[in-house]
């Protein structure tokens, strides 16, 4: 019987291929009223396509708890191995994720 108020214990399954991973390093999000979705891809030099390697599709309401977490477990890594620098205007950072300016 579940108790109310008590978080239910979920057991993950991680199949083989799964487990490998997929390296991204261009994520393209898009939206609508009803969901978010975020597009897996890899980038590289001198190519000008990219694959879409993962598509994840999710309510807003999981993409704010997404963000939360990813805010969340950032700020332990960085607690532990220091601030993650992002290059930003850099040559370095011509291919990858890149965070939008700020708007002003």
């Amino acid at each position: 019987m579940q108790v109310q108020g008590q978080p239910q214990q979920i057991n993950v399954e991680l199949g083989e291929k799964e487990s490998e991973g997929i390296y991204s390093n261009l994520a393209v999000i898009t939206h609508s009223n009803a969901e978010f979705i975020i597009d897996f891809t890899r980038v590289m030099p001198n190519v000008p396509k990219a694959k879409v390697y993962a598509r994840i599709v999710m309510t807003p309401q999981h993409a704010k708890a997404l963000l939360k977490a990813l805010e969340e477990n950032i700020g332990k890594f960085e607690k532990q191995f220091g601030e993650i620098k992002l290059f930003i205007d850099q040559k370095a950072s011509e291919i990858g994720f890149k965070p939008q300016p700020d708007e002003k």
